[in-house]
């Protein structure tokens, strides 16, 4: 085996060991009802120690594994998908580091080890969205890293905050010290904190960018590790935050970002941008029904989640590979006659996706919005719910159109296969995931079933939306998009729903364009004055140009000789016609 394929295979069967491991273990301490605390005194120096705490309970058992599950496939998914890479060493090693990152955060009680875990994200996802080393890579890696870094300052503030109470081990808090005025605020800059890494509202416009990543970092990224950090911290401090006036601020904001996203997902024709916006709007999905105070239910969808997304990325990483590195979905379409089990398994990842019954995603939203419909929330949330989950029907239904429906757009086929197996035999894993993980979650999470008594009507209405938005995505499929909007709304309003509701621009270009222009014209008036043109930089200027019509003349050419002789001769001649 090449020495290049070789450390994709061991990585790949180290992370399959440690989740079998992790599952072993997780059935284990859910059997027996275990918690396990850990703390291993790293160094001691008179009364000084430092001491690592480890928190191993069901729950990071569980996430652990899928992490490592996701992991592990995605690499032995990469071994194909970038054979061509030289690096491939460091592209892995990129992708473990980012895993263990990822570890430190689940398995911690600690705040400060959180934050290295924290930190060992932002900073590991800032490298592997600018792999590419191209100026639009740059730029999403810049976006990525700085709404990041955000969050970095709210935890180290926590930790800040923390001083006072002997230990950064905030697990023992939680319960007891609900109404103190630091805890309060300690929660507020979690919520902050956690309202950065999953990308909410008004921190969204990073999620669509750091797609310049390559496809399995996406699969990676936007399934289980990075975007979920911030869940999982809030699930983790969940009992600090109920009762908060910031937990009510923070559903509103996820509501609208769920809503935000679906609606921007139905605008964009960007393959990966598309699938980018869906794991927003879950997210957002995952963040309010936390603010409900059910952490439970968001970790439920976050792992069912995780495996359908990954699905979802990898397919599109097959799809983009096989269509010549295009991801415009307007070039695609009857894909589904050359690719069949690539497309097989996009469909069944839409499905889940949908909520269709009896795949992955059903189990865990239905739940939710069943919950919704039964709790006493106004109806602007009861709306924000049911309208978003129509929306992810509609892009889906829309994506399934122009992918598989639709006519074939591209010049040639000649490069549509689907004989690649270490792709396919990746994504089957998922696939069985992505089909089973529901119920099999729902039978070991929930140790009695969740029984919801409601109207008939409101029990259907998940049905109803879904079938509504998939005859409306259906139907925009097939009229195509941008001519339906000349007739309903003007062409500003398109932008604006088109743009994320111009996020990007209020995150980005409003933050940095005007002070950069100020410091340019600043730049060009005051330092690069008269004075800089008469002092160093004018003799720069002028020895520079001097040099490179020096450098034309002692290039030996032989038109320059012939050019220099007949200036010579028209010398002689004008000094001989003078005299």
């Amino acid at each position: 085996m090449n020495k290049k394929y070789s450390i994709c295979f061991i990585s790949f069967i180290f992370l399959f060991f440690m989740m079998i491991l992790n599952f072993i273990f997780m059935i284990f301490f859910m059997m027996n009802n275990m918690v396990v605390f850990l703390e291993w005194e790293i160094i001691s120096f008179n009364s000084m120690s430092i001491v690592m705490s480890i928190l191993l309970d069901w729950m990071s058992l569980l996430f652990m594994m899928f992490v490592f599950l996701i992991s592990s496939v995605v690499i032995y998914y990469s071994k194909s998908y970038m054979s061509s890479e030289l690096n491939l060493m460091r592209f892995i090693i990129l992708v473990l580091l980012f895993v263990f990152s990822m570890m430190l955060l689940i398995i911690s009680p600690n705040i400060i080890s959180i934050l290295l875990g924290w930190d060992g994200l932002g900073l590991v996802s800032y490298c592997l969205v600018i792999y590419y080393q191209n100026l639009k890579s740059y730029n999403a890696g810049m976006l990525t890293a700085l709404s990041n870094r955000i969050g970095d300052v709210f935890i180290l503030m926590v930790i800040s905050w923390m001083m006072n109470y002997g230990s950064w081990n905030y697990i023992f808090y939680l319960e007891f010290m609900n109404n103190d005025w630091e805890m309060i605020m300690i929660s507020s800059m979690i919520i902050l904190a956690a309202m950065t890494k999953s990308a909410q509202i008004p921190f969204s416009s990073w999620l669509p960018a750091a797609m310049a990543a390559p496809t399995p970092v996406s699969a990676l990224v936007h399934s289980s590790t990075l975007v979920t950090a911030g869940v999982y911290l809030l699930i983790r401090f969940n009992m600090l935050l109920l009762n908060t006036f910031f937990l009510k601020v923070l559903l509103l904001l996820s509501g609208l970002t769920m809503f935000m996203a679906g609606i921007s997902a139905n605008y964009e024709f960007d393959l990966k941008k598309i699938i980018a916006l869906s794991t927003l709007s879950q997210l957002g999905l995952m963040m309010s029904i936390l603010s409900m105070g059910l952490p439970d239910l968001a970790f439920f969808h976050l792992l069912t989640h995780a495996m359908f997304k990954a699905l979802l990325f990898m397919c599109a990483g097959v799809i983009i590979h096989m269509m010549n590195d295009i991801q415009d979905i307007r070039f695609m379409g009857g894909i589904s006659f050359y690719i069949p089990l690539t497309s097989l398994c996009m469909n069944i990842s839409n499905m889940a996706l949908c909520g269709i019954p009896f795949l992955a995603g059903f189990y865990s939203k239905d739940l939710i919005l069943e919950l919704v419909s039964f709790s006493n929330l106004n109806l602007s949330i009861f709306f924000l719910y049911y309208i978003s989950t129509g929306l992810t029907m509609f892009y889906s239904f829309r994506l399934v159109m122009y992918l598989m429906i639709n006519d074939y757009n591209l010049m040639s086929i000649y490069n549509l296969y689907d004989e690649d197996y270490v792709m396919l035999k990746s994504m089957f894993v998922l696939l069985f995931m992505s089909i089973i993980s529901g119920s099999l979650l729902s039978w070991m999470i929930f140790p009695y079933p969740y029984m919801i008594y409601l109207p008939f009507n409101l029990k259907m209405m998940v049905i109803y939306v879904s079938l509504i938005g998939g005859i409306m995505g259906y139907i925009i499929s097939i009229m195509k998009i941008y001519s339906l909007n000349k007739f309903i709304m003007t062409y500003n309003l398109s932008n604006f729903l088109c743009m994320m509701w111009f996020m990007p621009n209020l995150s980005t270009y409003g933050l940095t364009y005007y002070f950069l222009n100020f410091g340019y014209k600043m730049l060009k008036n005051i330092d690069m004055g008269w004075s800089e043109y008469y002092s160093g930089f004018g003799m720069k200027k002028i020895m520079k140009n001097y040099s490179m019509i020096y450098s034309i003349f002692q290039m030996n050419n032989f038109k320059i000789y012939l050019f220099s002789f007949i200036i010579w001769m028209m010398l002689i001649l004008f000094i001989l016609l003078l005299n």
